[in-house]
């Protein structure tokens, strides 16, 4: 396995089995399976007054996830949805040909001192599935498959992994599952989970082959079948991965697509406010909050 540390490293260094680097991409991994960006949502504690504001923008060519440990996150986009993401629910939006759509503190929360951590995700879509209509689903924590396997306790999040599958709609073969540990516990999931893996530790540590990592490190296994480790008690984990798509994948500022002149289309668009039909709106309602 790989490393990657929260803090910024602009290398990798093999340590055993892992490297230590930064957050996906970074230079030796630009991937995970379909997972082409993982990036945290803090930790950290917004004042009275203190806002996350990231103004309406737009995607094309991938979903995107967003998971909250702690907090609220309001979701607006130019498909008229308007959603309070809460910690353990799932914001599901698949940009397709393109969508436009930002991410705020709620009015009612913007003078209280709140919590804010979690993650972003974006998992690259299928080429053929690349130009679909874009969508959003919203999926309560109450409704994600949640059990108890080899001590300890794991909800699916996304995909399907361990026979269970997550009412989360992708596109693609992947899996995205959080486990807790009550007390210490040795795990091997091995061939039972589909293609490459990454593993984020939240809490607490877990061990393999004498190293010992700590809470918001980032592990990328060197070998896709590897994925066995010790977790300590009371430690938290994610582990995602699935198959990687065929093709390569261009990035550049929201936008993922396997043809990069499709890239610049989205850039252009984008300047020219021809993005979305809902752009003048969603910029109006970025101005009036």
């Amino acid at each position: 396995m790989s490393t990657i540390e929260l803090i910024e490293k602009e290398q990798a260094t093999a340590i055993g089995d892992f490297l230590v680097g930064r957050w996906l991409p970074f230079q030796q991994k630009t991937s995970v399976g379909p997972f082409v960006f993982v990036d945290p949502v803090g930790p950290t504690v917004l004042e009275a007054g203190e806002t996350l504001d990231i103004a309406p923008h737009p995607h094309i060519g991938l979903s995107a996830m967003t998971y909250l440990f702690e907090g609220t996150i309001l979701h607006q986009d130019s498909l008229g949805t308007e959603v309070e993401l809460q910690p353990g629910a799932v914001g599901w939006m698949t940009a397709g040909k393109g969508m436009v759509h930002s991410e705020r503190t709620p009015n009612y929360l913007r003078q209280m001192r709140t919590p804010l951590h979690g993650l972003q995700v974006w998992v690259a879509l299928p080429k053929q599935q690349e130009e679909l209509e874009p969508s959003f689903v919203h999926v309560e924590a109450s409704e994600l498959p949640a059990w108890e396997q080899q001590g300890v306790q794991i909800k699916l999040i996304a995909g399907e992994a361990l026979g269970q599958k997550s009412p989360v709609p992708v596109h693609s073969g992947l899996f995205f599952m959080e486990l807790k540990s009550t007390h210490r516990v040795s795990l091997t999931f091995g061939a039972e989970l589909l293609g490459e893996k990454a593993l984020y530790l939240r809490k607490g540590h877990i061990q393999h082959e004498g190293h010992t990592y700590m809470p918001n490190q980032f592990l990328v296994p060197q070998g896709s079948h590897l994925c066995s480790f010790e977790m300590e008690e009371q430690s938290v984990v994610y582990l995602f991965g699935g198959e990687p798509l065929a093709e390569e994948r261009a990035m550049h500022w929201n936008f993922v697509h396997s043809d990069p002149k499709r890239i610049e289309e989205a850039k252009q668009a984008w300047e020219d406010h021809a993005f979305s039909s809902a752009f003048e709106e969603m910029n109006c309602l970025s101005n009036s909050q």
